[in-house]
């Protein structure tokens, strides 16, 4: 599982998919999601633009799973 480093509290799903270079468009994150392949926390996630916050663990089927943390200031 490959850690996530996020510096706002909060950042959507499509934007973490697009950062980590899953998907190009938020209509890629869309068919995603309606697949039911991403999962939250072990939950299969209904929107796209769902809040995704340190400590969640983001699971793409067949792709990856992360899990986001903290960033600092430094």
């Amino acid at each position: 599982m490959e850690e996530i480093s996020i510096k706002p509290p909060a950042i959507q799903l499509d934007q973490l998919l697009k950062w980590q270079g899953v998907i190009e468009t938020g209509g890629q994150a869309k068919f995603w999601v309606e697949a039911g392949k991403i999962r939250v926390n072990g939950t299969v996630v209904s929107e796209r633009r769902k809040k995704i916050h340190p400590g969640d663990v983001v699971e793409i089927e067949g792709v990856a799973v992360w899990k986001v943390v903290a960033g600092s200031d430094r």
